[in-house]
């Protein structure tokens, strides 16, 4: 009886080891980041020419960050089309525009930070995707381009 409780015991704590050690890996991260630029591509604000939308810098490229880790990397910027002349007014509605994009359509959790609303000169938004490992940060400025876009995977083992 004793050596069964033992061997369960065993058991049950190899299959919770084993469990925490797998984890997301940069091929399912990559490919959650590429789905993400193609959603950038394709949302009905950002595809219209006025946006500018430009990718610079593709997540195709395995980048080492650690022994055996890699990430890849999305850079992208695009314009919000500027219909007041106050810049306090544009980078809020612009800071919400692109807010709702990432939450609601690209299904990142963000986080606030109340105390730069008073901001004049931009506005940060950091967001996050736990699984698979992805953290988004834009910039919002009032001059061109209006959003500076960095989303990185994790620093993952390639399998």
């Amino acid at each position: 009886m004793r050596v069964s409780r033992i061997a369960v015991a065993a058991f049950l704590v190899t299959g919770v080891v084993s469990g925490c050690s797998t984890g997301p890996t940069l091929q399912e991260a990559s490919t959650e980041l590429q789905k993400d630029m193609q959603r950038l591509e394709t949302d009905s604000l950002l595809k219209k020419p006025y946006s500018k939308l430009r990718i610079v810098e593709r997540p195709d490229k395995d980048l080492p960050c650690d022994k055996d880790k890699f990430q890849r990397v999305l850079r992208a910027t695009a314009e919000y089309e500027r219909e007041d002349s106050d810049a306090d007014s544009h980078l809020d509605q612009a800071e919400r525009v692109m807010e709702t994009t990432l939450s609601t359509y690209l299904h990142y959790t963000l986080t606030y930070d109340l105390s730069q609303l008073d901001w004049k000169d931009a506005r940060l938004i950091d967001g996050r995707k736990e699984v698979p490992g992805i953290t988004v940060k834009v910039i919002v400025v009032p001059e061109s381009p209006t959003w500076r876009l960095v989303a990185r995977t994790d620093c993952l083992p390639r399998s």
